[in-house]
């Protein structure tokens, strides 16, 4: 056996029997199987953001730990914008991000290197921290960066931004939050099912900046039992605070490809060719282009090489992230034109 095939065979063995001990664990208590995911994810979340590093610009400023709600971190913001802009006390578009983490991990610091060099290109962007499960369970982490919004666009003019022009952005986990809030923002009857009112009136909303997200929670595979499938299992269950996923309405709710109507702001999409979500991705795509909202979407055929894998949007020292970012950066500047 090559030693390629052997080290393969090697982790996707310790993949599922950490899937097998993640999903026992739960029967128990959610915290152990949480802990341990947010422990892989912080870890990778700190690679991503050196890497980073050498990629962010000079010339940006920022306004960290701004709070917009009680309690630790998790009522934090960050706001980054071009420090000429701060010395003229200009009002920009605005990018308001939502950190992944599988609903259970993430912090604002782990993106910050990311929307810093996105506030380089001329935007205020700005990082929202949120609860996370299991202590929080769905819908706390939406409720709350709507609340984040309504906290922005109430100090608009000191944190230089414009409230005309907002785009709600975020990958992974975040990336299903902020799609969740855009869909409450311009779909009455979805933010009466969810119980929150909008923080934005839907002219406010510009755009929809989606990377690697689970958009459709409705479509896990309850009762699978390969590694990927236990894995996102444990982490609903964690953010629903249920053992019992079968009968819960809250799924369907959560599945945003039922829900967006045409009035849905225009969205990008993304995702790589080996990251399990982005079929996920593509359905969503799919099903707002079949609504009628304009949909732009950046998908690698599945012989791509190098494979993509999840939030592969921040790896800059390749050219697929490079891509991802100059698609981002020409449907900003589209869509946020005055």
């Amino acid at each position: 056996m090559k030693p390629g095939a052997r080290r393969g065979l090697v982790a996707a063995a310790a993949t599922a029997a950490t899937a097998a001990a993640v999903g026992a664990a739960w029967r128990k208590s959610p915290w152990p199987s949480a802990l341990a995911v947010r422990a892989a994810f912080t870890l990778g979340a700190r690679r991503a953001t050196r890497s980073l590093a050498h990629h962010v610009p000079d010339d940006v400023t920022g306004l960290l730990d701004e709070r917009y709600a009680p309690g630790g971190r998790e009522g934090l913001l960050d706001v980054w914008l071009p420090t000429a802009a701060e010395r003229r006390g200009e009002a920009l578009p605005t990018v308001v991000w939502v950190h992944g983490g599988g609903w259970v991990a993430g912090d604002k610091s782990e993106i910050a290197n990311y929307l810093r060099i996105l506030a380089g290109r001329g935007y205020t962007v700005i990082g929202v921290n949120y609860p996370i499960a299991p202590r929080a369970t769905y819908p706390t982490p939406t409720r709350r960066v709507n609340d984040a919004l309504r906290h922005i666009v109430s100090h608009a003019r000191r944190l230089h931004v414009d409230p005309t022009r907002i785009v709600l952005a975020g990958d992974s986990a975040g990336a299903h939050i902020a799609a969740q809030v855009a869909a409450i923002t311009t779909v009455p009857g979805y933010a009466e099912t969810v119980g929150i009112e909008p923080a934005l009136a839907p002219e406010q909303l510009r755009a929809a900046l989606l990377h690697c997200g689970p958009y459709d929670p409705g479509l896990v595979d309850l009762h699978g039992t390969d590694a990927g499938s236990v894995f996102v299992r444990t982490i609903l269950r964690a953010y629903l605070g249920t053992a019992h996923l079968d009968d819960d309405p809250r799924l369907a709710e959560a599945s945003l490809a039922e829900h967006v109507t045409a009035d849905f702001p225009p969205t990008l999409v993304t995702g790589g060719n080996g990251d399990p979500l982005t079929p996920q991705g593509r359905r969503f795509a799919e099903a707002l282009s079949q609504k009628g909202v304009h949909v732009e979407s950046l998908f690698f055929d599945e012989d791509h090489l190098p494979r993509l894998l999840h939030e592969y949007q921040f790896d800059l020292d390749g050219e697929d992230g490079q891509a991802a970012l100059e698609a981002t950066a020409i449907f900003l500047e589209a869509h946020t034109a005055p």
